[in-house]
């Protein structure tokens, strides 16, 4: 799909990956609804980008469906891009060493990663079905999983399985959108620069930076801003996920 002139939504467009793929879709003439928990980082990313700042929860549907509305008023027309970038890495053994358990953390991180995600591509297929198909497709929706889906370390159980959600959704879903012609995708970033790990302290961020093969750093934000561009400007690509990660293998701690 051409991305000039579309109308793009990005959850978590305020700060990391979303911020950079909000930008990135812009410099490439879409136009894009950035869509975060924090409003005033989402209001000082689009005011950047000449985009469109809607606070929303993604793991509240009413929140979502609002910020969908409020995208169709805003643009006179649906997403017919949606990327999903919201979500919380909060991090707990399932038993404490105290003997306590993570129950609630597991729940919220599922609600906000996996539930969030599958909220927003729920409305944007409402969108994207009622539209005439642009050349083949109507829509792509790209989810954002992690490399610890599948390498997930000690204390990230919550955070795997969110994740692991996301990616094993994208083959089912992906196959039953292919009948309105919306491709269903999702990345999986390795070890990122973004605020998370800009505020640890330079030494673990060397130990980390080390297990990672090639290049041998953390990626950049715009890097996977690019990897969403390039996944909807090729057609080919769908019900997969993609790791994006320098061919880090991510260590049991």
């Amino acid at each position: 799909m051409q991305i000039d002139g579309q109308v793009a939504l990005v959850s978590g467009g305020g700060s990391g990956l979303g911020e950079a793929t909000a930008r990135h879709l812009s410099g490439r003439g879409a136009r894009v609804a950035v869509v975060d928990f924090n409003i005033d980082r989402a209001s000082a990313v689009a005011a950047d980008i000449g985009g469109f700042a809607v606070r929303a929860d993604v793991s509240v549907t009413a929140e979502v469906e609002a910020a969908f509305a409020a995208t169709v008023a805003h643009f006179g027309s649906a997403p017919r891009i949606a990327v999903n970038c919201a979500g919380i890495g909060s991090a707990a053994r399932i038993v404490g060493r105290e003997g306590e358990l993570s129950i609630d953390l597991f729940e919220r991180v599922i609600r906000v990663n996996l539930i969030g995600s599958y909220n927003v591509m729920s409305h944007a297929v409402l969108g994207m079905q009622r539209q005439e198909p642009v050349g083949e497709e109507r829509g792509v929706i790209i989810n954002t999983a992690s490399a610890a889906y599948e390498d997930g370390q000690v204390g990230q159980a919550a955070y795997a399985a969110s994740k692991g959600g996301i990616a094993a959704m994208s083959l089912p879903a992906a196959r039953e959108l292919a009948r309105s012609g919306i491709r269903v995708m999702a990345i999986a970033p390795g070890l990122f620069n973004t605020p998370m790990m800009e505020s640890l302290p330079p030494e673990t961020t060397a130990a980390i930076t080390a297990n990672i093969p090639f290049p041998a750093r953390l990626g950049m934000p715009e890097e996977y801003g690019l990897m969403v561009a390039q996944i909807i400007e090729n057609a080919y690509l769908n019900g997969t996920t993609i790791r994006l990660d320098g061919a880090v293998r991510l260590p049991p701690r």
